[in-house]
């Protein structure tokens, strides 16, 4: 009775028209957890997730219609995402016709997509769901790492189907889709090093497409010869103004820090910094990012800066996904000419596009920078 109450499908399973009548009824087709998870929550209306059974719990709430536990499952998955496992959930959610979770798995595929092409998950999808990835023109990586992704999908396939894992039998299984690596887009350096020795092309293709570098007449290729587009950053700058020379900014190896939250979840791919204000000098930075002090990105890095007021970017290697409603610390550690830029009339919340970020000051600060002025004027973000 109460199973009946809480789904139409078991009232059918019960009491419909062609109901059983046998005492024992077969479940064959749910994890006996996951089932539990379902039962748990139609009894004593309590939603208990983990990261292993959740996608069964899904499958399960799917099928018996049990809306508000399918819903939960999605918010689980949606919280728990990351490049490590957006992949397989980009399969699941279309599997299981899910469009936010699917549209939140591509922002995540998108900004960080070579992390997300170089997962073990990524050797886990569906071959129709590697070829929407492949043909996604809004993935930000090189076109090198896409190629070398789809060689190690190959060959896990190739596992899947009981054969050797030859070269032969990679290009095989990856069929059409070896064309929707834009393999002539790739620098001539990596063409030649990597996909021109991999054996996966054939000796036409790989002359044709080194026809194409360097001949004036260029043949046709079966692959796409433009560059995938990419994500556009957004910049979210947040002082009004800036000044020089009336204050000398001194480095000597101390840190300038700032504190940041916003309301949407984003992908912060590295900072604006100012640069000398006595003409053309060239920095050294080392830029870091924590959560509750615990580093999850850093680059040591050097940029040239033109003696000009304008931001210069310096980028993380990989893009940082960052949570709404956390408070974050970005950091920089600056070397060089002391006399630079600085900013003003800092702003404590800032609208970028759809995204809101919320700035407060640092304990790690120990060069002057805070909400109101110093340096760190840009967060550069995809979203």
């Amino acid at each position: 009775y109460v199973l009946a109450v809480g789904s139409s499908v078991f009232h059918a399973m019960f009491y419909g028209e062609l109901a059983e009548d046998k005492e024992e009824i077969r479940i064959p087709d749910v994890e006996p957890p996951s089932f539990l998870a379902m039962l748990k929550y139609i009894y004593c209306d309590e939603i208990d997730l983990c990261a292993d059974t959740v996608l069964a719990t899904l499958y399960a709430a799917k099928k018996y219609i049990v809306p508000h536990l399918a819903r939960a499952c999605v918010n689980f998955l949606e919280t728990s995402l990351s490049a490590k496992n957006a992949c397989v959930l980009l399969s699941q959610s279309c599997l299981f016709e899910e469009p936010d979770l699917t549209q939140r798995c591509w922002e995540v595929i998108d900004a960080q997509a070579e992390l997300a092409l170089r997962s073990e998950g990524f050797c886990d999808i569906d071959a129709q769901t590697l070829e929407s990835i492949l043909q996604r023109e809004t993935l930000n990586a090189k076109e090198m790492v896409v190629f070398e992704a789809a060689l190690n999908w190959a060959e896990a396939e190739c596992q899947r189907q009981d054969l050797v894992p030859t070269i032969e039998n990679k290009r095989l299984v990856l069929g059409k889709a070896i064309y929707l690596i834009r393999i002539p887009t790739m620098a001539l350096e990596d063409f030649a090093n990597g996909a021109a020795q991999s054996g996966v092309l054939t000796l036409n293709e790989t002359n044709d497409i080194f026809l194409w570098y360097t001949a004036s007449k260029k043949p046709d290729l079966l692959f796409c010869t433009k560059p995938r587009k990419g994500l556009s950053p957004q910049r979210c700058h947040r002082f009004q103004s800036c000044a020089y020379r009336s204050n000398q900014w001194r480095y000597r190896g101390r840190c300038d820090s700032i504190q940041f939250a916003v309301d949407k979840r984003v992908f912060i791919a590295g900072f604006g910094l100012y640069g000398s204000s006595c003409g053309s000098a060239e920095y050294s930075a080392k830029i870091e990012l924590k959560r509750q002090g615990v580093p999850m990105a850093q680059r040591i890095i050097k940029y040239f800066s033109d003696g000009s007021s304008s931001t210069f970017l310096v980028w993380f290697d990989y893009p940082v996904q960052i949570e709404p409603d956390t408070f974050y610390t970005a950091s920089v550690v600056l070397d060089g000419n002391e006399l630079s830029y600085f900013g003003q009339e800092g702003m404590t919340e800032v609208q970028c596009g759809k995204v809101t970020f919320q700035f407060q000051c640092s304990s790690d600060s120990t060069n002057g920078t805070g909400v109101q002025g110093g340096q760190i004027p840009e967060l550069i973000f995809y979203a």
